[in-house]
């Protein structure tokens, strides 16, 4: 989920307005603090402040909340906070920056899932954290009864299947434009930031493939891929909260150094909902 502002400040009954808006299009849960969340725009009360929103929002829906770090013993103290509230699990990637070796990363998330009262979901994002998880580092981690899943922007195919076939983590397609074919090959499911918009349809595309109805789900995907990639033609979550305040469910606030989507960038994005819509 993106974090809505007002001003400076965040903008919790857009937030409550948002939530309902999701559950009622038919998601299965949220992600809150998260990369599309802005979360290191926000302090750590702020964070826990969006949190507690979205879980009094999300009633029966699962939430979980993502961190990050490089510090063992914040991370630590940080995750056991967290624990306090009711969430369904932590999104956790690599320490940023330092590019830890494969060793280095097996003892990171054992040691924050050993802390962890709520399952991990490993999220694989080399291009943002500079460090690239092995399939064979994953398949290691996916042995600890708590590391239960895998936001996938890995980029690999292969490694994306191989995960699938192995079975022991749910395999989330974190690239939007990979939805389909993660699910079509056996995924679990998607976090997806795209799906802010269109939300139905991103839906309905998605138990069509867990239904086995690919013909169906082929023909909703195809308009949805010009939305995927028009969210993403400026820095993420830019574009689609320009989109979403058009549609008068947030105001287009964003924290330094993120700065508001072009015109351009947000027509093209508009445009294409709207062919998905009147389709």
């Amino acid at each position: 989920m993106i974090t809505p502002f007002a001003g400076d400040a965040v903008d919790h009954p857009a937030l409550i307005r948002l939530v309902q808006h999701y559950a009622a299009a038919g998601v299965n849960g949220f992600v809150v603090c998260g990369s599309t969340g802005e979360a290191a725009a926000l302090d750590k009360h702020e964070q826990l402040a969006v949190l507690d929103t979205v879980l009094a929002a999300a009633g029966a829906l699962p939430v979980v909340m993502g961190l990050s770090g490089y510090h063992l013993g914040q991370t630590i103290a940080w995750v056991k906070e967290l624990a306090q509230r009711p969430i369904a699990g932590l999104l956790v990637p690599p320490p940023h920056y330092i590019r830890p070796a494969q060793a280095g990363l097996v003892q990171w998330f054992t040691a924050l899932a050993d802390a962890s009262g709520t399952p991990l979901v490993v999220y694989d994002i080399p291009y943002r954290t500079g460090c690239h998880i092995t399939l064979e580092t994953l398949l290691a981690l996916a042995a600890h009864p708590n590391i239960q899943a895998i936001k996938d922007c890995g980029g690999d195919a292969g490694k994306t299947q191989a995960l699938i076939t192995d079975g022991r983590l749910q395999v989330l397609a974190g690239e939007d434009a990979q939805i389909f074919t993660t699910l079509a090959l056996g995924g679990a499911g998607a976090i997806s930031a795209s799906a802010h918009v269109c939300t139905a349809q991103f839906v309905e595309v998605m138990q069509f493939l867990k239904d086995g109805k690919l013909q169906q789900a082929r023909a909703l995907w195809q308009p949805l891929l010009p939305v995927v990639h028009a969210a993403f033609g400026e820095p993420n979550p830019a574009v689609i909260k320009a989109a979403l305040a058009q549609q008068g469910l947030i105001q287009d606030g964003l924290r330094l150094p993120m700065v508001a989507a072009s015109a351009a960038a947000t027509a093209r994005l508009v445009a294409a909902i709207d062919r998905v819509t009147r389709a």
